[in-house]
């Protein structure tokens, strides 16, 4: 129960003969008063139910005592002792008891009232704090030797509130997190240095007067535990509403080092920790407010928090790691090396037909949903990376995939239920007709076998492709890969090869604006099944992409497929849609890429995005095809269909269902095409804007009338956006189309940063 003023009043009279004015102040656990007395003079009045440890009081007295003879002695309230002497007074209203306690009142202004601090308050906060640190080291109570849920130490719990927060954004952020604390810091708690810390200097319990702490309040948060947590929880309140927060951090860590050194280890966790704590909030937050309650100090510092926590992952954590440790004065992590070295045994011991993107090579380290961190401390915002579909490092699939590689992995041969359960999930993404699952480790030798079966099905060999195609590396793979066969090195066209039209409606013969121009591109292949039929010959497979990746990153013509299909199954073909690159949800209007023309394939081949980057692919057929293919031979793969592969497959969908990736794919990329084409409109080098969701295209020109390729040109742009923190890449058969590709997780603000970015990019090209 909340005590009235006037009760307050008698008690005071009662126990202290204090004559005061009260005043309700706020407090998560206990009751807090302000108190005026007659001469002026203001006092602090706790009041706590027996839902709390008389022992944890008593512990609190203890610890301002010891602190009152402590370096720090004037940055501490005292307890006054009640009319027998005591710091703490027992009140029994017939119901429960209840802990009373008078503390003198520190003067000063909250950290948080302060908009502008200057630099000496963070580097003052930390000395006061190292200082407090230190003079703690021979102190010691039982009763701080407790489970407490705001204990950084036990960040890891935090993960049974995640499902609290609602909006997926965050909770897949607070998610790679916890998961980061469980990877980096959890197994080192035990071997760090501890100590008996206050644990809660916040902004809301740190006092300032003028370029001086002047003083800490509120010791319910103390709690026996490693000594550098009581420096994180500082540094996290230190860096709210800052613009730069890690160099807010940074001075907090510079003074508390002078008071009190620290070794490099707790610097190098700092970081983990710092967004360990804000996790721990944020989900404390979530959690309140799904029992809804109504006590504002649970929510007041939810917002600044998921605000830092936005930037923290924008913070290369080596970045943070080596300013932490050169403050400090040790050596840093980041150096000057060119990777020279490295080439050179990369060189050495890689097939040197393996390519490196960039100029100036960069070498990644972490990956955090659509962020990459390199080794010299920058953070990249993805915009290429597909196979990484829901994003690097995605807490849940990188938890099931841990579990289950620690309980078994083996081959197909055993019943196990994954195998099904995937491809009962799986085929309940497409038409029923595309019912039985066969599980490969790629895209290629999805392909491959695809191929294989389609040649067995019809008695045929004949392939029909698109000019400029790619569908892998197998030989089979490479043989109907014009991008292969017909580019540097490559061994020609095979017989049996036969390459129909590219339907690019921006550079091909029929273009935009001609509503017949997925049947006159179909035509094409009509040609080549008319004169395969005057050799005696039909076409055992048409395989194409269901937006071309390598061919442009183009968008098939409407009605195209629904054609070309049409004719090839008048032959007795199969047509194969190979979903590798465009599958999942990528194109926000539909799950699958086919679904865009209309059609059902007779096979689907996925690979790349189905396992977020884990080794997985798979091809999905008709009964027809399954059972003829069932021929006596047994299909075996070792590795394709293995419990992880399977529980990978399992999270991945989970995560685009759950957290509705394909409407966030179809909203962030229509944003990101009107933004596009605003920059069409201002440069005409960008010739053309195209794609679905978060597969995108801008293909760039020195001509819009002779659509001479912008080849030197988009080179330069694509390494000045490197330079400026965001990673893409170049396709088409002229390599003169800006590809995007992103991390699912890609959201409106990286958007609106990479347009920003390229627009000027652009205009410094052009200058």
């Amino acid at each position: 129960m909340r005590f009235s003023e006037t009760e307050i009043e008698n008690l005071l009279k009662k126990y202290y003969q204090l004559d005061a004015k009260v005043k309700p102040l706020t407090g998560e656990y206990e009751f807090n008063y302000l108190l005026t007395a007659a001469d002026g003079s203001k006092y602090i009045f706790k009041v706590a139910s027996d839902d709390n440890s008389y022992d944890f009081f008593d512990a609190q007295v203890k610890i301002v005592n010891h602190l009152s003879q402590s370096e720090v002695a004037d940055k501490f309230f005292r307890y006054i002792p009640n009319q027998d002497g005591q710091p703490i007074t027992i009140f029994d209203d017939g119901d429960r008891k209840y802990y009373l306690r008078l503390l003198t009142f520190l003067e000063g202004e909250f950290w948080v009232n302060i908009k502008e601090h200057p630099d000496s308050h963070y580097t003052e906060l930390g000395i006061f704090l190292g200082k407090m640190d230190k003079s703690l080291q021979n102190f010691s109570h039982p009763a701080m030797h407790r489970y407490y849920v705001w204990d950084i130490s036990n960040a890891a719990d935090a993960n049974r509130k995640l499902n609290c927060i609602k909006n997926h954004e965050r909770r897949r952020i607070a998610g790679y997190f916890l998961l980061q604390f469980e990877t980096e810091v959890q197994p080192l708690i035990s071997s760090l240095r501890h100590t008996y810390a206050h644990h809660d200097a916040n902004d809301t319990n740190i006092l300032v007067q003028g370029n001086k702490i002047a003083g800490l309040i509120d010791f319910s948060d103390m709690v026996y535990t490693a000594l550098i947590n009581n420096l994180a929880v500082a540094c996290t309140y230190a860096m709210l509403n800052t613009g730069d927060p890690l160099r807010a951090a940074t001075l907090v860590v510079k003074g508390y080092h002078e008071s009190f050194p620290l070794t490099e280890q707790e610097l190098d966790l700092l970081y983990y920790l710092i967004a360990s704590r804000l996790c721990v909030s944020v989900t404390q937050s979530a959690y309140n407010a799904s029992i809804e309650t109504n006590n504002e100090h649970h929510f007041i510092s939810e917002k600044p928090a998921w605000d830092l926590l936005y930037k923290l992952i924008r913070i290369n954590p080596i970045k943070a790691q080596n300013s932490f440790r050169q403050t400090c004065g040790f050596d840093g992590m980041i150096s000057n090396d060119d990777h020279s070295k490295l080439l050179e045994e990369r060189h050495e011991h890689i097939g040197r037909n393996l390519s490196i993107s960039y100029t100036k090579k960069i070498k990644i380290m972490r990956g955090a949903l659509q962020y990459l961190y390199d080794d010299k401390g920058n953070t990249f915002i993805d915009c290429v990376n597909n196979p990484s579909h829901v994003g690097h490092c995605h807490p849940v699939v990188v938890k099931k995939m841990q579990k289950q590689i620690a309980t078994l992995n083996t081959n197909s041969r055993y019943l196990h239920d994954n195998i099904i359960d995937y491809a009962k999930r799986l085929t309940e993404t497409l038409p029923p007709s595309l019912s039985v699952c066969y599980f490969t480790n790629s895209g290629s030798e999805a392909n491959d076998l695809a191929v294989r079966m389609s040649r067995h099905f019809t008695k045929q060999k004949d392939i029909i492709v698109l000019d400029h195609a790619y569908h892998g590396t197998s030989t089979v793979a490479m043989e109907m890969s014009p991008y292969k066969f017909d580019g540097n090195g490559g061994f020609g066209k095979m017989p049996w090869i036969h390459k129909a039209m590219n339907p690019d409606m921006y550079r091909g013969p029929y273009r935009y604006g001609d509503a017949d121009a997925g049947k006159k591109y179909a035509a094409d292949v009509k040609k080549i099944i008319d004169d395969l039929k005057k050799q005696g010959k039909a076409p055992a497979v048409f395989i194409c992409e269901t937006l071309l990746g390598v061919g442009g990153q183009i968008p098939l013509p409407p009605n195209y497929l629904s054609e070309v299909y049409k004719h090839v199954r008048a032959v007795g073909g199969v047509c194969i849609a190979d979903e590798v690159q465009v599958g999942f949800g990528r194109v926000g209007d539909k799950f699958w890429g086919f679904e865009l023309q209309d059609v059902v394939p007779d096979i689907v081949v996925m690979g790349k995005p189905i396992g977020n980057g884990h080794p997985l692919a798979a091809v999905i057929v008709t009964n027809e095809i399954a059972d003829a293919f069932n021929n006596g031979m047994e299909y075996f793969n070792t590795y394709g269909g293995n419990p992880v592969s399977m529980a990978t497959g399992l999270a991945v969908l989970d995560v685009i269902q759950q957290e509705e990736m394909q409407q966030h794919a179809k909203e962030t990329g229509e944003h990101l095409m009107n933004g596009l084409k605003k920059l069409m409109d201002k440069y005409p080098m960008i010739g053309d804007v195209r794609g679905y969701g978060l597969f995108i295209g801008a293909e760039m020109v020195r001509n819009r009338e002779t659509l001479e390729p912008a080849v030197a040109e988009i080179n330069i742009i694509i390494e000045k956006m490197k330079a400026r923190g965001f990673l893409l890449s170049t396709d088409g058969p002229l390599h003169n189309v800006l590809k995007i590709k992103p991390p699912m997780p890609f959201n409106k603000t990286n958007a609106d940063e990479m347009i920003k970015n390229l627009d000027e990019a652009l205009g410094e090209l052009i200058d």
